[in-house]
């Protein structure tokens, strides 16, 4: 083992003890606690570089060492792949899962079990509108001048809406209109479906121009992105257990987490499903969150993302075991949603 590699199994098991104790780690604890195969002298030299290179630093009350957000991030890095959960935490993640009966249950589900495996607050994004497809539209008549409809997306997600039509209509017309608007919607993205919908009333004959107008100008501001983009929250108590670790700091975090646009953007960076991102620290734009981490992931099916979702907790963390839980969490949320 060269140099380098020693001394990163020093901070490795620096990162170990701090994050299972709490407490600043000495040189004398890490011989005696891990098998480092070499002298205390070695290790206190090994720690003194780590040191000098800003990977570990000194508390100013103690003797011990904690990492930094570089020492961190050199950690997360060389974690070369997420770690499989075992065999009973992912059967009781799949059963706890498969008893939702819809999205809002999965959803609400997947966050309060994100919380317990990582005991951080975990927090998750609806489906966004933009990246889904219509699966399936259906009219209502309600009565002769008012109908329902139900738009069903491939997340899952149901919007339903009523229409006054201001004139009555027959059961074939509402027929037509239905067939109309499945043909005109069904499988395309939201934007280019509502495109369509939105050039429907010019193209239908003269009888249901007025209530085709009415119907496509509701769906449109149906299909337009909502403004109001939806976030879940759990476990948010999980980090009133660690005020140790946010000093001076954890109304603002608490605050901050409040505050959708600022974890929607914290979301935002990711990108596919199943990679994980890790932001450590100063690596958070939001400067209330730069004494968390954030581990982070899309979920959705292949070539789909439908939303991310992750956990937010103090960068004392055991990120193995956080990216283990959001990777598989997100993995049961994508195939339950995508019907796979």
């Amino acid at each position: 083992m060269n140099a380098d590699e020693r001394r990163f199994e020093v901070l490795r098991a620096i990162v170990a003890d701090y994050v299972s104790n709490q407490e600043p780690v000495g040189s004398k604890a890490l011989v005696e606690r891990h098998n480092l195969g070499v002298s205390s002298a070695t290790v206190r030299n090994d720690m003194a570089v780590l040191e000098e290179d800003g990977y570990i630093t000194q508390p100013h009350t103690s003797a011990g060492r904690v990492p930094t957000d570089k020492g961190y991030r050199l950690f997360v890095d060389r974690i070369s792949e997420v770690k499989p959960l075992s065999p009973a935490e992912r059967r009781a993640i799949h059963s706890f899962l498969e008893g939702a009966v819809d999205l809002d249950d999965v959803l609400r589900r997947s966050v309060r079990l994100l919380a317990q495996l990582t005991r951080q607050v975990a927090v998750i994004q609806y489906p966004t509108l933009t990246r889904s497809t219509v699966r399936h539209l259906e009219v209502v008549q309600l009565t002769p001048a008012r109908l329902m409809l139900v738009l069903i997306t491939d997340a899952g997600r149901v919007d339903q809406r009523m229409v006054d039509l201001g004139d009555v209509i027959d059961e074939e017309g509402t027929a037509q209109i239905r067939a109309l608007l499945n043909t005109a919607m069904c499988g395309r993205r939201l934007a280019d479906a509502s495109a369509r919908v939105a050039e429907l009333p010019t193209q239908v004959p003269a009888e249901l121009r007025n209530a085709v107008l009415r119907v496509s100008t509701v769906l449109v501001e149906t299909l337009v992105e909502h403004p109001e983009e939806r976030l879940l929250l759990g476990g948010t108590a999980n980090l009133t257990r660690n005020v140790a670790d946010f000093p001076g700091s954890l109304r603002q975090v608490l605050e901050a987490l409040e505050e959708q646009v600022v974890v929607l953007r914290l979301l935002a960076a990711v990108s596919d499903p199943g990679t994980v991102t890790v932001r450590i620290g100063n690596e958070n734009e939001a400067e209330d969150l730069r004494s968390t981490s954030v581990v982070s992931i899309g979920y959705g099916g292949k070539g789909t993302l439908l939303g991310g979702m992750g956990v937010v907790g103090p960068t004392r963390m055991d990120y193995p075991g956080a990216m283990a839980a959001v990777h598989a969490v997100a993995n049961y949320v994508g195939d339950i949603l995508t019907g796979r």
